[in-house]
């Protein structure tokens, strides 16, 4: 394969400033470190966190990246309430979510934003994170291919390739998302192995094969392991259980010692 895994997880809308500490720390006494040697692992605050986790990381040396879970496609201006990519570049941030289906479902988020976002992550010098994924109705359609599809051309229309090369891609099936119910290991490889081929259409087949894709929606310790032992899967994007420090660290160990 190549390509290092990546296990990201993402706090949503969960924790203050003070709680995002006690589990960032909570966290780094249950890491391995020789294991993460193999495995890249960024963790997604709220906001408000965002500069308190990054104190910690820097001062405690904690070997993960830091995440944003949105921003907007201004660098700056008269948008109240937002927060731009040139403020999270500031604060350290090195990768950004972007076209998360909760965006994308509660905020009316269309790909055109998406694309914009993406644009103005990458201007200013961090790692989208591009979310992709199907709804249970367009699952049973049979549609889970042209969805995708239409997702990550609408993402990535315009956007010249070259400033492509890290991207990451997170495979989020909408009805698995905190439902408990994951796609099974062979369902996730697949829409995975068709994200790859769409963006060898669109990138070139060298750069499509950088790109890392993750698979999201009730990732836990009990089947991470057989997630990413898969060709096309690169990670995993992990809600719920990254809230808790030790399942997040179970999944990282799962993850690490696969790859």
């Amino acid at each position: 394969m190549g390509r290092k895994l990546l296990v990201s997880g993402n706090w949503k809308m969960n924790y203050t400033h003070l709680e995002a500490i006690t589990a960032l720390q909570a966290l780094d006494v249950r890491l391995n470190r020789s294991l993460l040697a193999k495995v890249d692992v960024s963790i997604h605050p709220p906001f408000t966190a965002l500069r308190s986790v990054q104190t910690v990381v820097e001062a405690d040396d904690i070997p993960v990246m830091l995440g944003a879970q949105n921003c907007h496609f201004e660098d700056k201006g008269a948008y109240t309430g937002e927060v731009s990519p040139s403020m999270l570049a500031k604060l350290g941030v090195q990768l950004v979510i972007v076209g998360h289906s909760e965006r994308r479902t509660y905020f009316h988020e269309t790909d055109d934003d998406i694309s914009r976002k993406l644009s103005a992550v990458l201007r200013n010098k961090m790692i989208p994170m591009l979310c992709v994924g199907e709804s249970l109705a367009e699952r049973e359609e049979g549609a889970t291919e042209a969805k995708l599809e239409s997702q990550l051309r609408g993402a990535l229309a315009g956007i010249d390739r070259k400033s492509l090369s890290d991207l990451v891609v997170a495979y989020e099936p909408i009805w698995a998302i905190g439902t408990g119910r994951a796609a099974y290991p062979d369902d996730a490889e697949a829409a995975c192995r068709h994200l790859r081929s769409v963006l060898s259409q669109l990138l070139g087949s060298e750069l499509a094969e950088q790109i890392r894709l993750l698979y999201g929606g009730s990732v836990d310790p009990d089947n991470t392991a057989e997630l990413v032992s898969n060709e096309d899967v690169d990670g995993v994007l992990v809600g719920g259980a990254s809230l808790d420090p030790e399942k997040f660290a179970a999944i990282i160990k799962q993850a690490a010692s696969t790859g």
